[in-house]
């Protein structure tokens, strides 16, 4: 895969707002527009039965969410864009990894943790009212990441832990069974928008103070007007910092428009003048959207068709990946024999490329033949995807790939240096053997 694969998963458990639009569909899709990145969306349902059991509310999230993303731009013949529960893989993916993740560090996610200590700190049991949903979540992420070999995945801080469990399932699979998983980076968002609600604090469903992004006119009006501001009267100067208004405009507005609001804020604008001046620059910018949307809600057979062609199309690369990882793990045809000898004992008699990340934050990779004994060590990489496009260059054949001294070279780069006491012929007899098994 020389193309770098990007992907993000809608919870549908609401309905979209100003502070979703800002912090997560307007930069994506502009994202998704970039050449050289192969862009994943999912609506992840699955998810949102974790803390919504009101399958109406699951149901219309997700219609909600599907418009929203496809008025705002989404082009899904341009991206992977598909529900969550029409990739029967994912689910059986998670069961997989659900076998080789470490109970202890799902004890450590930071969801369930705070379950536990909110109920600790309450004197009640620690696992009460806590579901097996809830604490499996990061497996489930898991699957969603490693099922398409992601490479990047644009998360904020509090989500990073959930990706370095993801690294930790793959790379524990592709340990026992081979090297199957690409092992994903979180692209840390640190310049996400994050918007004030109508009394102030970060707008959220959970502090029902959110502004839906495709409210009708009138009723965006009306939710400008009410958003809470300070006593000043009009004459008197106003500050910028902490006021939810001037926020919201920045971020529907220009520099040269943003400036010219702040100047009006020193010079004393009265605060109705300046809610009719943000509702004028929300409604600039979401009218053309919002016509897009109301035709979109009002035709749910034209959004499921598509989320239907999304998962045809995610499942060309789900469903022979899967095949793949149920023959790794020893689901497979009992005919499957060669000779008397197993399948898997000659899968097992072929040396293992081992990815993994060393403190400094590198990533690197060594050859171990079937007993153990190191044969090639690889120095530090930036990114997994360069570990990995570097060992799939040297299982793809010999003509790229050159010894130099002891160092092995793979298109005018060093990839990899010969471990003490192994020979050139060592390593080369043990790369031949990956494309034996190909042919």
């Amino acid at each position: 895969m020389s193309a770098t694969r990007v992907l993000t998963g809608i919870t549908t458990s609401g309905t979209p707002h100003l502070g979703n639009y800002a912090g997560a569909i307007r930069p994506a899709v502009a994202a998704s527009r970039r050449p050289g990145a192969e862009s994943f969306y999912f609506l992840a349902d699955y998810h949102a039965l974790i803390k919504v059991q009101d399958p109406a509310r699951v149901q219309r999230s997700t219609l909600e969410i599907a418009a929203s993303w496809l008025a705002c731009g989404l082009d899904p013949e341009q991206v992977w864009f598909y529900r969550q529960s029409d990739i029967p893989e994912i689910p059986e993916l998670t069961w997989l990894l659900t076998c080789v993740a470490g109970k202890g560090l799902l004890n450590r996610a930071h969801a369930y943790k705070a379950a536990v200590d909110k109920n600790t700190e309450a004197g009640e049991d620690p696992d009460a009212g806590v579901t097996a949903g809830l604490f499996m979540y990061p497996v489930l992420m898991a699957a969603d990441i490693l099922m398409f070999r992601a490479h990047s995945v644009p998360v904020g801080r509090d989500q990073v832990q959930h990706i370095e469990m993801a690294r930790d399932f793959g790379a524990r699979f592709n340990h026992l069974y081979g090297e199957h998983f690409v092992l994903p980076e979180a692209a840390i968002e640190e310049n996400v928008a994050t918007l004030p609600g109508l009394d102030g604090r970060k707008m959220s469903k959970s502090y029902d103070n959110t502004i839906p992004l495709f409210a009708p006119r009138e009723q965006l009006r009306k939710l400008v007007f009410s958003i809470k501001t300070d006593s000043r009267g009009p004459g008197e100067p106003k500050d910028t910092v902490g006021s939810a208004l001037f926020q919201l405009y920045q971020a529907f507005a220009t520099p040269e428009q943003t400036a010219a609001f702040a100047r009006a804020y020193a010079d004393g604008i009265g605060w109705g003048e300046a809610k009719q001046a943000l509702f004028e620059q929300l409604d600039a910018e979401l009218a053309p959207l919002r016509e897009k949307y109301e035709a979109l809600i009002a035709r749910p057979d034209h959004i499921e068709q598509v989320l239907l062609a999304g998962a045809e199309k995610a499942r060309r690369i789900a469903t022979p990946f899967m095949a793949e990882l149920r023959r790794a793990v020893g689901l497979r045809d009992l005919r499957e024999q060669h000779g008397g000898k197993s399948a898997a004992r000659a899968k097992a008699a072929l040396p293992v490329f081992k990815q993994y990340r060393e403190a400094d934050g590198r990533f690197h990779f060594k050859l171990v033949d079937a007993g153990g004994r190191e044969l090639l060590v690889s120095p530090g990489f930036a990114s997994p995807r360069e570990a990995g496009q570097a060992v799939a260059g040297l299982k793809a054949g010999a003509g790229a790939r050159a010894f130099r001294g002891d160092a092995l070279w793979l298109d005018e780069a060093e990839v990899a240096r010969l471990a003490p006491g192994i020979e050139a012929g060592d390593v080369i007899a043990a790369l031949e053997a990956f494309a034996g098994e190909d042919a």
